[in-house]
């Protein structure tokens, strides 16, 4: 009976947590200008990452300079804007960890094809688009608890 009774609360912690194990997918976003301020459309817009399976994914600005990737795996990113008849913009450097939402802004200047522009900063720590609050265990945390490693165990020990 006791065998039969913890079988069905892994199961249901595993569909408990399993809902938000989907939706922990990371977004970058951002907007796409010229030197002169004015908004750029139709620019080409790609993520590379290693944690990406099919290592780039890319998306096209919209009529008002705006981009959106979503769906992206935890890691870190190469940012690359190409426009014809632009300078390339390159950001590289993107942490993304979670369920967080990057913003990243290029600024493109008029120029030859064959420049490439580089930009490596730190991306800010604070994501302002998303009100989630979250926590993301390593291995090594996970290694150190002193309770067992089952996800039963695991979220018992999240707070509220």
């Amino acid at each position: 009976m006791r065998t039969i009774l913890r079988f069905l609360g892994a199961i249901l912690a595993v569909l408990v947590m399993a809902p938000s194990a989907v939706f922990a997918q990371a977004a970058i976003t951002g907007l796409v200008k010229d030197s002169s301020g004015g908004v750029l459309p139709g620019v080409t817009v790609e993520a590379a990452s290693p944690a990406l399976i099919e290592k780039v994914r890319s998306v096209v600005t919209d009529g008002a300079g705006v981009y959106r990737i979503e769906n992206l795996r935890p890691g870190t990113y190469a940012i690359t804007f190409t426009l014809p008849g632009f300078n390339k913009f390159k950001r590289d450097g993107v942490e993304l960890s979670g369920s967080a939402t990057v913003s990243v802004d290029a600024d493109m200047r008029v120029g030859a094809l064959e420049e490439t522009v580089t930009v490596t900063s730190q991306a800010a720590l604070v994501d302002t688009s998303n009100t989630t609050t979250q926590r993301v265990l390593s291995q090594e945390v996970i290694n150190a608890i002193p309770s067992g490693r089952l996800y039963s165990d695991l979220a018992a020990m999240v707070p509220a």
